[in-house]
């Protein structure tokens, strides 16, 4: 492309959309028309110059009147009550359910991997030495002991807000960084299932393995689901920068990282859920099978809300990203 040859040519159509933005209040019917007409030509214009000959000043000054008139053809839209609907009943369960292929392998191999460290430490006590001393570690796992005791050991309310807070965080972390090739997800997942690792293989050396699993169970299974939702996304958002598909590079990292926002919005939401069970369930009075009972009920809810609503709101076309009127709009790349 001559870009000075284009530039010559569509200056004035440029200007011409420039002035009628400045005084886009007082236009008539006709004029109207114009505007939308002379959007669409720039943005396609802007986006040959992006792939074609890009030129920074004036990819800046295009991509400024491009933004400027799409503001004004599509006016500006403020957050309702129907967004947070359509979010929590179609948006983010279809997210979910699309990147399944990703998030139950990852809870596979990561049960797998917690169980053979919990094996590995249960069954070598000089592994178990390496970890604390003698004493220490029957401190840990004595009936009374500081494994049960954790759960009590705060008032439920700040405790749920304590476990909630970090359990977001780490969720949030796993969406974030799946950016950099899905490498910090792996290394965030692995720290987890250590720290499960450990205390099963602790506690089952201990002969106590029936009360880890009580105190674990009733939030763990909703509180880990969401973890690993968290990521698989993180490790499909990392592959995506790889293989982006049909897609370009920056239209599918666009596209995934804005329904990966709103994943983590939505998974805060659920680890909210699993918080309150671990501060108000899991320390409660109630039998292990009530405790236990709640827990499967809360899970087997999600992964019901996930795969019958999700599954349907997929099949319908919901990715999770936002809607239509909310993107930037996607212009042809050759001429």
């Amino acid at each position: 492309m001559d870009l000075d040859v284009f530039v010559s040519a569509h200056r004035a159509e440029w200007d011409r959309l420039d002035a009628l933005l400045r005084r886009r209040r007082r236009l008539d019917g006709a004029e109207t028309d114009e505007l939308v007409t002379l959007y669409q030509r720039t943005a396609t214009h802007l986006s040959l110059i992006q792939s074609s000959a890009p030129d920074p000043q004036l990819t800046g000054r295009l991509s400024q009147l491009v933004a400027r008139a799409r503001g004004a053809v599509t006016g500006t839209r403020r957050a309702s009550w129907r967004d947070v609907t359509r979010f929590l009943a179609h948006g983010f369960p279809a997210a979910v359910y699309r990147t399944r292929h990703w998030w139950v392998p990852t809870a596979l191999l990561s049960t797998a991997v917690a169980a053979l460290l919990g094996w590995w430490i249960g069954t070598h006590p000089e592994v178990q030495s390496s970890i604390a001393a003698p004493g220490e570690l029957r401190e840990l796992t004595r009936p009374g002991g500081q494994y049960e005791t954790y759960y009590s050991s705060h008032p439920a309310a700040s405790f749920a807000a304590q476990v909630w807070t970090n359990n977001a965080w780490a969720a949030a972390l796993c969406l974030i960084l799946g950016v950099f090739l899905g490498l910090p997800v792996i290394w965030i997942l692995f720290q987890n299932m250590l720290n499960l690792g450990v205390g099963f293989g602790l506690m089952s050396s201990a002969g106590r393995l029936d009360t880890f699993l009580g105190l674990v169970l009733p939030h763990g299974l909703l509180e880990l689901t969401a973890v690993f939702v968290a990521a698989g996304t993180g490790l499909r958002l990392g592959w995506t920068l790889i293989d982006p598909g049909p897609r370009t590079r920056r239209a599918a990292l666009a596209e995934e990282g804005r329904a990966a926002i709103g994943m983590a919005i939505g998974l805060a939401l659920i680890l909210f859920v699993s918080g309150a069970i671990e501060g108000f369930v899991t320390p409660s009075g109630l039998p292990t099978w009530a405790r236990i009972g709640i827990g499967v009920t809360a899970e087997l809810a999600f992964l019901a809300y996930v795969y019958v609503v999700g599954g349907r709101a997929a099949r319908a076309g919901e990715t999770g990203d936002v809607e239509a009127a909310e993107r930037s709009a996607a212009v042809p790349t050759a001429a």
